[in-house]
């Protein structure tokens, strides 16, 4: 019995590091991308804000045993078989990838929630908050590798894309108004990181062309009239 419990704790452990280089191994694999990377951006790749939103923790119950270990961005375990544990949603998906925990749905992730949730945002003009700031990124890792631990996934799924796309309507409808108006500043709250990646890049591509539209006119010189 005690040679058994070693082996099963050198594979618990065996795996668990495989996750941590794995997650190594990503994390400079991106950074070496972004180096290398010319012309620099003013926007950040949609991918590198879903790594963003893989340090989110999320609760697993593991069917191993591992004691507590010990990483720069904190601790993670003990790890016990049936008791929940919080875990970077990075580390949930590569134990449930091997079928070593079962993901447990975040709270918001309910179908009743994000109903009320998507129809507050269709009756409001402005942006009401969200019940988390990588909503859109954690309903696509967890539906993608998890399904089967979501209750009703699909209507899940279904809701937050109804709400995805009612806030970027909103966001190009608000964009759109900025530039027309020529407006120096604006003010938006609840804003998520990847809606504000989402309409980055064509809201400072307007104003650029804006500003060499108008910089091209000479003090004193007036648009050519259409009039003839």
């Amino acid at each position: 019995c005690v040679f058994a419990r070693e082996s099963v704790l050198q594979v618990s452990e065996f795996y668990l590091c495989l996750c941590l280089c794995l997650r190594v191994l990503s994390v400079c694999r991106r950074v070496l991308s972004v180096c290398l990377r010319v012309p620099a951006r003013t926007a950040m790749d949609p991918l590198e804000v879903e790594f963003l939103a893989e340090k989110q923790t999320v609760t697993i119950i593991p069917n191993f045993s591992l004691d507590k270990i010990y990483l720069i961005t904190g601790d993670l375990g003990p790890f016990n078989p049936g008791l929940p544990v919080d875990v970077p949603v990075w580390l949930a998906i590569n134990l449930k990838q091997r079928q070593k925990c079962r993901i447990i749905a975040p709270e918001w992730m309910d179908v009743e929630k994000l109903e009320q949730i998507k129809e507050q945002e269709r009756k409001e003009e402005t942006f009401t908050p969200m019940p988390n700031p990588h909503y859109m990124e954690l309903t696509k890792l967890l539906l993608n590798h998890a399904s089967d631990n979501i209750p009703k996934a699909d209507e899940i799924r279904t809701l937050i894309k109804d709400t995805w796309d009612t806030r970027i309507a909103k966001l190009r409808l608000s964009a759109d108004n900025f530039v027309s108006q020529q407006e120096a500043h604006a003010k938006l709250d609840n804003l998520t990181l990847m809606e504000i990646n989402t309409i980055g890049t064509f809201l400072t591509e307007s104003l650029n062309q804006m500003h060499r539209l108008c910089t091209n006119l000479q003090p004193g010189e007036t648009a050519p009239s259409q009039d003839y």
